[in-house]
C-alpha cells in the first residue's frame, strides 16, 4: 500500500480507496510506503489505519453525487447508521468499507465507534423485526420528529396528513387511532434499517472478503471489541499522570493520536526530553519527546496542544516535523 504524503487530500483517498476496491491478500503482512516522508516502520502503518478509519468515521473529502463531503455513517455517537445516498451505494463503497474496517482489525488497527446496535444487529444476520432500534438511530431529524408526532394522544389534521404522507411513501397504511404503536414501530425500523439494507449487505461482504466473517459470526464478544459503543471508550488516567494534563476526552484523544499514531493505547509509552523547540513525536517507538526550556506550565501546555493539534495533518506541518520516526 502506498501513499504520496506530498499529494492533495482528495489524491490521498483515491490512492486508498484503489488499494481497498481491489481483493487482497488480506491477511499477509501489510508493507507500507509513504512517498515524500522519512518514516519507516510501524509509524508509517499506523498512519495509514488512522487516516483510513478517520475516512470512515467522519466521512471523505471528495464529493460524490453532488455532495460536499460523502459521509458513510451518519447520525449521533452511539446512534450511526450507514448513511442513505445513493452515491456511496451505486459506487460500492460499503464494501469496501467493510474491508477497511476488517483490514484494520486483523493488524490491531483503530477502529469505528458509535454504530447503533439495531444496525450491528442485522449487519450479523439478527432478525430486523427483533432489532432494538431507538429514535435517536434515526439520523433524518425531519423523519424522526414525525415519528416523535405518534407519542401525541391527540392530533390535529395537518399531523395525520403528514404522518399518513410519510406511511404512504414507505407502503404503510395511515395512521388510526388503533394503530400508533404498531405504525410508530414500523416508521422508526424503515428509518433505521429499511433504507440501509443494502448498505449493510455491502458491508458483510466487504467483511467476508477479509475474511473475518467466520470468527466473527461465531464469536458475538469479538463483534463487541470491533464495534464498540463511544461510551465504552475511555481513556484511562494514566495519560494525563504522565503529563500532569488534566485534558478532555477529545484533547487525551488527540494526544495519544500524536504519541503513537492512532487513538488506541499500546502496552508501554515512552517518554524523553529533547533540546527541540516544540514537542515531537516518534510514533514508530511510542515516545513523546518533551523539550526540557520550558519554565512555566502555560507555556508548555499552550507548546504541547499547538503540537498535538497537528494528528490529523499527517507528518507535516508548516515545514516543523512533527513526528520523527
Amino acid at each position: 500500500m502506498k501513499m504520496d504524503i506530498r499529494d492533495s487530500e482528495e489524491e490521498r483517498e483515491q490512492q486508498l480507496l484503489a488499494f481497498y476496491k481491489q481483493q487482497q491478500e488480506w491477511a499477509c503482512p501489510l508493507n507500507c510506503t509513504l512517498t515524500g516522508d522519512s518514516a519507516v516502520g510501524e509509524g508509517v502503518m499506523r498512519y495509514f489505519m488512522t487516516t483510513m478509519i478517520s475516512k470512515l468515521q467522519f466521512g471523505f473529502s471528495q464529493g460524490l453525487g453532488g455532495m460536499g463531503r460523502t459521509l458513510l455513517f451518519e447520525g449521533e455517537a452511539d446512534h450511526l447508521v450507514p448513511a442513505a445516498s445513493e452515491a456511496p451505494i451505486e459506487s460500492n463503497l460499503f464494501r469496501v468499507a467493510g474491508r477497511m474496517l476488517g483490514h484494520s482489525f486483523l493488524h490491531n488497527g483503530p477502529i469505528v465507534t458509535g454504530l447503533s446496535p439495531a444496525v450491528i444487529h442485522v449487519l450479523f444476520n439478527g432478525d430486523p423485526e427483533m432489532a432494538t432500534v431507538a429514535i435517536e438511530d434515526c439520523p433524518d431529524l425531519h423523519i424522526r420528529n414525525i415519528i416523535k408526532l405518534l407519542d401525541q394522544e391527540d392530533l390535529t389534521p395537518e399531523e395525520e396528513d403528514t404522518i399518513s404522507d410519510l406511511c404512504m411513501s414507505w407502503d404503510l397504511p395511515p395512521v388510526t387511532r388503533t394503530n400508533r404503536r404498531w405504525l410508530q414501530h414500523k416508521l422508526l425500523l424503515h428509518a433505521v434499517i429499511g433504507r440501509t439494507t443494502r448498505q449493510i449487505k455491502q458491508l458483510r461482504r466487504g467483511l467476508k472478503d477479509v475474511m473475518l466473517w467466520p470468527l466473527l459470526s461465531s464469536r458475538p464478544d469479538v463483534v463487541q471489541l470491533m464495534f464498540p459503543r463511544m461510551v465504552e471508550i475511555q481513556f484511562t488516567p494514566q495519560v494525563s499522570q504522565i503529563l500532569g494534563l488534566l485534558a478532555s476526552p477529545g484533547t487525551l484523544s488527540q494526544l495519544v493520536k500524536f504519541w503513537v499514531g492512532w487513538e488506541m493505547l499500546p502496552a508501554e509509552l515512552r517518554l524523553e526530553i529533547s533540546g527541540r523547540t516544540l514537542p515531537t513525536s516518534a510514533t514508530c517507538f511510542e515516545t513523546l519527546k518533551l523539550p526540557h526550556h520550558f519554565t512555566t506550565y502555560s507555556d508548555f501546555e499552550k507548546a504541547l496542544l499547538s503540537s498535538i493539534n497537528t494528528a490529523d495533518t499527517g507528518f507535516l506541518k508548516h515545514s516543523f516535523w512533527f513526528r520523527d520516526c
